[in-house]
């Protein structure tokens, strides 16, 4: 059994902060054996991002604030606020819009090491030595 608490993981390499402006923390990563990992990730006021995870299927779900979705492929738009869960299940080119402070939690799939970058489609790229 692991318990893991936000207050033990400041200060860490599992507390991300992004240059970008969000901050994710990382609670559980593919060396917990869980089978995925799982994030809390806070996307500030303002910050419009665009992701693509091509090596990774998420799911999120928002428990605070407010914002915009868009599928980059359809065009599609969905609102993001309390509530709400979107699922990234065929590995879709998306934008997300902050209008007011979100705080989500993630589930990854493969679950990321904690060393993981953004690359210039806004993906993961996972490690050489990760890879399966």
């Amino acid at each position: 059994m692991k318990v893991v608490r936000l207050d033990d993981l400041k200060g860490t390499d599992q507390w991300v902060d992004s240059p970008a402006g969000w901050t994710s923390v990382r609670f559980l990563l593919k060396k917990d054996g869980m089978g995925f990992s799982f994030h809390e990730t806070t996307f500030p006021t303002g910050l419009k991002f665009d992701m693509w995870y091509k090596n990774h299927l998420e799911a999120v779900y928002c428990y605070q604030g407010r914002g915009t979705l868009t599928n980059r492929d359809t065009g599609e738009t969905f609102t993001i606020e309390p509530g709400t869960l979107y699922a990234l299940d065929n590995h879709d080119r998306h934008t997300l819009e902050c209008h007011e402070e979100l705080k989500l939690v993630c589930a990854f799939n493969p679950p990321v090491t904690g060393r993981e970058i953004h690359d210039e489609d806004g993906a993961y790229i996972i490690p050489p030595d990760e890879r399966d």
